[in-house]
This record gives structure tokens, sequence and C-alpha cells, in this order.
């Protein structure tokens, strides 16, 4: 028999797929047995990196003393002490505090704090002035008068510091909340969640505004972990305070309930929020006559007459 019919002879045949099959099965056993696994590796490298620099950060917080920390512990001893949260807490204080940025128990403390000590600290100075420093002739029923007023002001000043902050942060906010819903068009048709979209929105608008960036992040955040996602869109409703975050909150939570696309109420909502901002702006531009009036009576009318009547004022007196 020649090679060529022993080549083509069916038990041969048979032999030699089998010996490949045998083969190809060891191959396909073996060779993930004998390979390492590169991403628990990575992960196991990227754990321990995290955790090296987790405990060299807070080496250097306990080298230099957590300062900050004792402050806050020393404000929350006094409120304690004294009982000041039932006497000086309003209602809404959390969320005006949230809503300037503040969040978490210190913050609270320290308003607490501070709304118990400005009274004492502006009477205080005010009366050191007036008794002490000044020489103006005042009556004494006078200057009394001044210095309750000045403390009592200074009960209000930690409310206007906090208004004043929340105020900024919103116009910050606004800034940039129109891109970010352009943005979060685009990644929710892209066919990415919800979630997804926030996270992946708030990375990109943090060079535009950073109080949007943490707002949103945060929002990424409760949609994880609470149990109704209609409640972290309030959230973020009550934090930010602006009309035009209140309705696109309130449309994702239509949507969220009803079924509703999200990307068609996004766009109505994107569309709504730039004619907001439009409409923002001329608003300022209609206002500019009236503030430039009062600059235009002080500063630009007296050099007119000058230049005007000074030529003719200077022929007179020379006659």
């Amino acid at each position: 028999m020649s090679w060529v019919d022993r080549f083509f002879d069916p038990q041969f045949m048979g032999s030699v797929l089998a010996g490949v099959a045998v083969f190809a099965t060891i191959i396909t056993i073996a060779v993930p047995m004998l390979q390492k696994d590169r991403l628990a590796g990575r992960l196991k490298a990227v754990s321990d990196h995290r955790e090296t620099l987790r405990k060299r950060q807070m080496d250097e917080l306990n080298k230099k003393g957590n300062l900050r920390g004792q402050q806050i512990d020393f404000m929350k001893r006094l409120v304690d002490q004294l009982k000041l949260a039932n006497l000086l807490e309003t209602p809404g204080i959390r969320d005006k505090l949230s809503a300037a940025g503040y969040r978490g128990q210190g913050p609270i403390y320290a308003f607490l704090f501070f709304r118990f000590a400005m009274p004492f600290v502006l009477l205080g100075l005010s009366a050191l002035y007036l008794f002490v420093l000044s020489h103006h002739n005042l009556p004494s029923l006078s200057k009394f008068a001044i210095v309750i007023g000045s403390g009592a002001l200074g009960f209000y000043v930690p409310d206007l510091f906090v208004k004043n902050v929340a105020q900024k942060r919103q116009e910050s906010i606004m800034r940039g909340f129109p891109d970010s819903l352009d943005l979060l068009l685009i990644c929710v048709e892209s066919g990415m969640s919800i979630e997804a979209a926030f996270g992946r929105v708030a990375s990109e608008i943090g060079g535009q505004s950073v109080e949007l960036a943490e707002e949103l992040t945060l929002l990424t955040a409760e949609l994880s972990y609470l149990p109704d996602r209609r409640q972290a869109y309030d959230n973020l409703s009550r934090r930010c305070g602006h009309p035009g975050v209140k309705a696109v909150c309130m449309a994702l939570n239509q949507a969220e309930k009803y079924g509703t696309p999200l990307a068609t109420a996004l766009r109505v909502m994107a569309l709504e929020n730039r004619e907001l901002r439009m409409q923002a702006a001329e608003q300022k531009a209609a206002s500019l006559p009236a503030k430039l009036t009062v600059p235009m009576i002080m500063f630009f009318l007296p050099p007119l007459f000058v230049v005007i009547l000074g030529p003719a004022v200077m022929k007179i007196m020379k006659m």
C-alpha cells in the first residue's frame, strides 16, 4: 500500500482527527490555567496604591494637626452645652446652608456658633469705638442706641453671609447649566444610562462651573444608592433653588413616573433654559441705560459744561 492510499485510509484519518481533537482540548483547558489573571493583578495594584496614598495623606494630616476639626469640636461642645440649637436654629437653615455648598453637621454648628457670637463681637467693637476711640460729640443715648443696633445686626450677619454665598453659587451653576443639559442630551441619545450620563457631564462641566460639577456628582451618587430616583431629583432641586433647575427636575420626575423618553424632555428643557438665559441677558441690557444715568450726570455733564462754558468765562474774566 502506497503512502497516498494510507493517507486516505478512513482508519488513519480518524486517528489523526482524534489526535488533533485531543490536542485542541488539552490546549483549551491548559492555557487559561497557565495564564495569569491580569485584571485581578491590576485591580490589586490600584487598590494597594490607593491605600498607600490614603495612609500618606492621613500621616500628613496628623503631622500638621487637624485645627479645623478642633474648631468644629469646640463649636459643637459650646452649642450643645448652651443648647443653642433650640434657641437659634430657624426652619430651613439646613436647606440654606446646602444651597451655599455647606453640607453636614459641622456647618450647622458653625452657623449657630457665629449667630450666637457675632452680636457680642459687634456690640463690643462698636462700644470700644464710640466710647473709647472716637471723639464724636454724640449724646450718650445715641451711642447706646448705635451699640444696641450693632449687636442686633450681628445676629443677621451669618444669614447675610450664607445668602451671599448661595447667590454666587447659584449664578455659577446657572452659567453652565444649559451647556450641561446639551451634554446630557447627547449622552442619553447615545445610549448611556442616566447615572452614567450625569457622571460624564459632571466630569466635563467642571472647567466651566465647579459648583455645578459638584452638584451633578452628588446627584450621581444619590441616584446610585437612593431607593427612589425622584428623591434624588428633588434633592438637587432643593439644593440649587433655581426655577430652571426645578423645572428640569420636575420633567425628569415625570419621565421617570410615566415612562416618557428622557431625550424628548431634556431637549425641551435645554431649549427653555437657553431662552431663560437669553431673557436674563436682555433684561440686563435693558436696565443698562437706567444704571448709566447717575454716572453720566455726575462724571460726564460737569466736564462737558466746563469745556463748553470755559472759554466764555475766561473771556469775561479778561474783559
